[in-house]
């Protein structure tokens, strides 16, 4: 009986952190028109086309004076780049950078990390999709501590309607990330491991 108790307290802990996680993503979207940081950072996955756009779309507006696209797909041009953000050429070839090394979320924060370190920037605006946005900035943080992330979450379709739970698609996107969540919060409370313990000396990029 003491075990099966402790596993419905731990079960029932765990359901009350996914609703509060689920509202926080609710609830982050439409976002809010961000403060003018140095660089603006659309982290590439489900979805990529809106978080480029959007981010374009800071660019365009002002907000930043650069952009990184991380984690692109290798197989992808700077032209295909450019169609999917609907950018005019003139600012995208000045001031658009590309990142083709991040295959993750870690691999964002490392390859956002190397970025702006090189253009000596402070600010960075923060652009993916609402459900992912939480993670994203756990791990930027934990890489970037002394640089001032603005988070500029990109509402997810599967999501929009405010009943992630309704659809087998929309639960199973927030269960999943609220683990991946947890997970990497576990990883820094227990093990100290990611971004943050390499974060101050990381490896030179090749090339």
């Amino acid at each position: 009986m003491r075990g099966l108790t402790a596993i419905l307290v731990v079960a029932a802990i765990w359901a009350a952190g996914l609703l509060a996680f689920a509202a926080r993503v609710e609830r982050s979207t439409p976002a809010p028109e961000p403060e003018i940081a140095d660089g603006v950072v659309a982290l590439t996955g489900a979805g990529s086309n809106a978080r480029i756009g959007a981010a374009m779309g800071l660019l365009e507006d002002g907000k930043a004076k650069r952009m990184l696209v991380s984690g692109v797909n290798r197989e992808a041009s700077r032209e295909d780049i450019r169609t999917v953000s609907r950018a005019v050429r003139r600012l995208y070839d000045c001031c658009v950078d590309l990142g083709f090394d991040a295959a993750n979320t870690v691999g964002n924060a490392r390859e956002t990390q190397e970025w702006s370190r090189a253009m000596g920037f402070d600010s960075l605006i923060v652009v993916t999709a609402d459900y992912h946005m939480p993670r994203a900035m756990l791990e930027l943080r934990g890489a970037m501590p002394d640089t001032k992330l603005t988070p500029y979450p990109v509402a997810t379709s599967v999501l929009k309607a405010r009943r992630w739970w309704g659809t087998s698609g929309g639960a199973r996107l927030m269960v999943v990330e609220y683990c991946k969540y947890l997970a990497i919060l576990g990883r820094e409370a227990v093990l100290g491991l990611g971004p943050r313990a390499d974060a101050e000396d990381p490896a030179p990029k090749k090339g």
